[in-house]
């Protein structure tokens, strides 16, 4: 398998020298330097199928030039007050680094409401952060830890995931622009922008604080997933918090883990949770973003307002998983399974 995998790179290597601009410069902005592992990451989606992984880095190459990504981190949304909005309602922060130096992510999947702005902006905040993941992030992580870094780890908390929520998941998979169910619109358009223009930068998604309308679809929603995907996803009892400890030290710890059994509790640093605007990473990221626009303004003005990006609709694998968690929700609606729907139960992993 290793001399396939390395003859794989070879073969893609040399395909992607024939790029011109401008795909070459925006390629230079994906890969950052590190070149082999950008291939390896397209492979890997792609099950190391050279063809398929070049046609995905392709189109992921068009896909940035046609949406203006390589200078999205000039493009601060303002006003602030409209970013902190944003903030509040896409819960997502940068909460430290695991023991081998990956930065860890904490989303709020339950509780994010996506209700303060347009979906555009959403979806902008979303790829900025991405992008500077990319482009700061981890290239500082690998500066600190002396070591190629190329992944980050991710803590989703279920809390306040409601069953009302995901059973609109079929009709969100299947139509992209509906405007009626915004939570799981979002949810949807972002894991597709994720998937098929940042492949393979996530090692390992933890699942906590889960309730039982989670556990009942991920049961059979499971068998479904690539092998490689399974191998990604961790469902963790309750907070997590004693397996998390295994890969990060505890102040790296999101603070809806740090008391077992505590869901999103307000626990922080200084009163600040990891969401927050005022956190010290969103505070760099919105100020890094706003240094950037004032460069690019010297070279002319920059149009403001919100970024309208193309998101492809999900593939038929999407929909199918989407069919399956249909038909589990409507057996949980006819049946008792949801007196005990927001008991947090023990969810054995893959």
């Amino acid at each position: 398998m290793a001399a396939a995998s390395e003859e794989a790179i070879k073969q893609f290597s040399s395909l992607m020298e024939q790029l011109e601009e401008p795909l070459k410069t925006t390629f230079q902005n994906v890969h950052q330097g590190n070149l082999r592992g950008t291939l390896v990451r397209f492979l890997k989606a792609r099950e190391w199928s050279v063809p398929k992984a070049h046609k995905m880095l392709i189109d992921c190459l068009n896909w940035r030039i046609q949406n203006g990504i390589d200078s999205v981190l000039a493009k601060p949304i303002v006003p602030s007050d409209l970013y902190r909005a944003i903030r509040d309602t896409l819960l997502v922060g940068l909460t430290g680094y695991s023991k081998q130096g990956q930065p860890v992510y904490a989303f709020g999947v339950g509780l994010s409401t996506f209700d303060k702005a347009s979906v555009n902006y959403y979806v902008q905040s979303h790829i900025q952060m991405n992008e500077y993941r990319d482009r700061v992030v981890l290239p500082a992580a690998s500066k600190k830890f002396g070591r190629q870094i190329n992944t980050c780890l991710k803590v989703m908390d279920m809390t306040g995931l409601k069953l009302s929520a995901l059973s609109q998941i079929k009709e969100e998979m299947s139509k992209q622009y509906l405007s009626s169910f915004p939570h799981m619109q979002m949810l949807t358009m972002i894991t597709t922008v994720d998937d098929l223009n940042y492949p393979e930068k996530t090692e390992t998604y933890y699942i906590v604080n889960a309730p039982y309308v989670f556990s009942a679809c991920w049961k059979v929603v499971k068998p479904l997933l690539q092998e490689r995907t399974k191998k990604k996803i961790q469902v963790l009892y309750g907070s997590g918090r004693d397996e998390l400890l295994k890969v990060m030290d505890y102040e790296s710890l999101p603070h809806f883990c740090k008391r077992e059994g505590s869901g999103s509790s307000s626990d922080s640093l200084d009163g600040v949770d990891c969401y927050s605007y005022d956190h010290p990473f969103h505070q760099q990221l919105y100020n890094y973003m706003k240094q950037q626009s004032l460069k690019l303004d010297s070279v002319g003005p920059i149009k403001q307002g919100s970024l309208h990006v193309d998101v492809p609709s999900p593939g038929l694998e999407e929909v199918k998983i989407a069919e399956t968690i249909e038909s589990e929700l409507h057996k949980l609606r006819g049946g008792n399974g949801l007196t005990h729907s927001f008991n947090r139960i023990k969810i054995e992993g893959p």
